[in-house]
C-alpha cells in the first residue's frame, strides 16, 4: 500500500502557472513543472484536478493525468492549459518521477488567486503564482 512506501522529500521541483501571449496577442495560461535539480527527472507522470472547495463540496474540474517522460536538468515543461474559470478553485497537481531509479511522489495546491496577485515566474520569464 501507498502509506508503506518510503518516498524521499521532493527538492527543486516546482509547479506554476502562468500567463503567456499567443501569435494573436491573447492571453494562454498553462501549468508547468519547473525542474531546478541538476539531474533529469525520468516517468514524470501528474494527475491533475481542481475543486471549488477544499473540502470537497462543490463544483470539481475532470480529473487529468498527463505522461511528460523525461523533463532534462534545470529545463521546465507545460503540462496543461488553464482556464480562467478555474483560478477561483483549489487546484492540485500530482506528481510522480523518477531520479536514478528512486522514486519520488509529491501533491502541489495552488490556491484560489486572481490575474491581479501575480508575481515573477523567474524560471519562464512569465507572470503567474507557484503551487505550494
Amino acid at each position: 500500500m501507498k502509506k508503506d512506501i518510503q518516498f524521499p522529500e521532493v527538492t527543486g521541483v516546482k509547479i506554476a502557472i502562468a500567463k503567456s501571449s499567443n501569435s494573436l496577442g491573447e492571453s494562454e495560461w498553462y501549468a508547468y513543472v519547473i525542474n531546478k535539480n541538476l539531474i533529469e527527472l525520468t516517468g514524470v507522470l501528474i494527475v491533475s484536478k481542481g475543486q471549488e472547495k477544499p473540502n470537497g463540496r462543490g463544483r470539481e474540474t475532470s480529473t487529468l493525468r498527463h505522461t511528460l517522460g523525461t523533463i532534462e536538468a534545470q529545463c521546465t515543461s507545460p503540462i496543461e492549459m488553464i482556464s480562467p474559470e478555474v483560478f477561483s478553485f483549489q487546484n492540485e497537481f500530482w506528481i510522480s518521477y523518477y531520479i536514478v531509479g528512486e522514486l519520488f511522489d509529491k501533491k502541489f495546491i495552488v490556491t484560489p488567486f486572481n490575474e491581479f496577485e501575480l508575481q515573477e515566474i523567474q524560471e519562464l520569464g512569465l507572470k503567474g503564482v507557484y503551487a505550494q
